[in-house]
Order: structure tokens, then sequence, then C-alpha cells
């Protein structure tokens, strides 16, 4: 174990605004190098956020033996082959979700971190932040019964033709990009992956899937309905309906990020009303902080590889029955 995560950042990716600054913030990080497939663009990403030293590749920033952690926030097709680059290098990595495109890039993602004895952790910094937490607590209380209905949405209108969520052949689709915070959140909740899923898509004139709705069975009974798109409104919810009562959050997805709201849980229970708010921490310092004890303390990560699995598995069911028009069993 070292004594300082000393990061480096593969690409020069529109989410490093949101993650610099934690890594800058947080107490045991150190932000080292910034890395792009062109020399001029690194050095100019440097610059604007005083990162020490640019890098013309990819590969020569994980050539520096002075960095021990990385952040891939690149396309997610191209995921899989810089994780196990990186857990071969000897890097501690924050993987950007989705954290792969199949289940078997996620295996092997996960073997490279075990044979190279790196953590890995997919950057659902919601799951890390103690709204997420407060509210299994309130479910493992009792508060709301057994579970009954879960409820979780998601997105967002992207016009700009270019931009890397509309192409397919990289992993775009706004079940992948935004939908994979519903699918992830319902798992939370129910404790489990599903054993069945629906769903139904909308595409675009290139065939991309631009919206989607879908419903989750698990084997306990509970149910989950998930929506996501690209081609609506700003939405974002979550809604756990229990046989007692509710709970609705409003901003499940970033909440108290800087330029977003603060963190509000709603609890009807009875004829009883509960508006919780939660003391604000920006969820991309959760993410790093959670690193930070992984790497640097051995505390277990609590978003395990599996969750992971148990989300690319069940976001692979729901595009196959999206394409196939049929209800998928989920094999594990």
């Amino acid at each position: 174990m070292t004594d300082k995560l000393k990061w480096g950042v593969l690409s020069t990716a529109g989410i490093n605004r949101a993650v610099i600054p934690p890594i800058k913030e947080a107490s045991r990080s150190e932000l080292l190098a910034v890395a792009s497939r062109d020399q001029s663009k690194a050095q100019a990403f440097a610059a604007r956020w005083d990162i020490p030293r640019a890098y013309g590749s990819y590969e020569a920033l994980l050539a520096d033996p002075d960095i021990n952690a990385v952040y891939i926030p690149l396309p997610n097709a191209l995921h899989c082959e810089w994780t196990i680059k990186a857990a071969q290098a000897g890097k501690h990595i924050l993987c950007e979700k989705p954290l792969a495109l199949t289940v078997a890039d996620v295996d092997a993602m996960t073997q490279a971190a075990a044979e190279h004895h790196v953590v890995l952790v997919e950057a659902f910094m919601y799951r890390m932040h103690p709204q997420m937490a407060r509210l299994n607590k309130l479910i493992a209380e009792g508060t709301l019964g057994a579970v009954k209905l879960i409820k979780a949405w998601f997105s967002f209108t992207l016009k700009d033709e270019r931009n890397i969520r509309l192409i397919k052949e990289v992993g775009g689709g706004s079940l992948w990009d935004v939908g994979c915070y519903p699918v992830s959140f319902v798992q939370a909740v129910a404790g489990a992956d599903p054993v069945e899923v629906m769903g139904w898509q909308r595409l675009d004139a290139q065939g991309l899937e631009i919206g989607y709705a879908g419903q989750l069975a698990f084997e306990s009974g509970v149910v989950a309905q998930i929506e996501c798109g690209f081609d609506v409104p700003p939405r974002r919810g979550a809604e756990v309906i229990g046989e007692l009562g509710t709970a609705t959050v409003s901003n499940p997805w970033i909440p108290d990020a800087p330029g977003q709201e603060s963190s509000v849980m709603r609890v009807v229970a009875g004829d009883a009303e509960t508006t919780i708010h939660q003391e604000p921490v920006n969820p991309y310092l959760c993410e790093v902080q959670v690193m930070e004890r992984a790497t640097l303390g051995g505390v277990p990560v609590l978003y395990t590889l599996a969750h992971s699995r148990g989300n690319i598995g069940t976001l692979v069911a729901l595009y196959q029955s999206a394409n196939e028009r049929r209800p998928v069993r989920i094999v594990r």
C-alpha cells in the first residue's frame, strides 16, 4: 500500500470537469498527468487544469512509474481494452460507467484486476453518496414495509448529432448512457439482479436507441420500471413503493454536485410525511474517497464488480428484449 493516490487521466473527455476538482480536493490524492492521442491537446488541457504532466498517448501515461491510479472516461467501447492495459501496468482504476458492453468483458476486466492486484471500481458516484446509504437504511428498518415496486427514470434532450452518445459503434444509446443509472438503482434497492426483463425502445433515423422503457422482475416478487431517453425533456427521479409507504428521491443520480440540486428524499408512511435532507457532499468526491480507502486502507468497496457484472448483464438483456420484442430470462 502507498500513502497517496497519484492520478493520471486517460483522455480529455468532458466528464473530467466534474471529476478533476474532487481529485484535487481529496486529501490523499494528487493529480499528476493527463493523456490524449494528441500531444498539443493534452498540453492545452494540462495547462487549463494545472496538471503537471501531459502525454500524447495513453501508453505513455501508463508507463509513468509515479502514477499509481488512473481515471478512465473513454468511450464505452474502449473501457475494457484500457482497463486491462492499466491493470497490466499496475495502476488502480476508476472506470466510467457503464463498465463494459458485455458480461464477458466485465469478466476479463475483473480477472485482469485480480491478477495484477489492483483495485477496479466502476464510477457510479451516486451509489457511493450518503443519500443511497440513507435510503437503504430506511428500507432495512422497515419504514416502507416490504418493497413491492421500484420506479426510476433519467433523461435529457440531446440535440448535438455529433455527440459521442449518438455513435452506435462506440457504445452509444440512451440505455447505456443514462439508463444504466436506473437499472443499477433498482438492483441496489431490490438487493439482487432481475430474473426476467422486458423493454421497448425508440430509434433514431440511423437505428440508434434514443429512448427506452423497461420492466424488471425479481425472484423476490419485486417489480421495477425504468425509463431513459435523449429525445424528451430532462427528467430524473426514483420512487420506492412498499406495503407501508413510499420514498421518493428528487435527484438520485447527481445529488449535490456543483450546479445540481441538493439531495431531498420524501417519505410517506401512513399519515406521516417526512422530508429528509442530507448533508451536502459532492458525489464525485465520494467516488474518489472510495478509491482512496480501498487502495490506501484496504477498505472493501461496497459497490463491487459483481454489482457491475449484474448491471451490464441486465442492460444487455434489456437491449435483447427490445430488439427481439419479447421477454428475456436472465441466466447468470
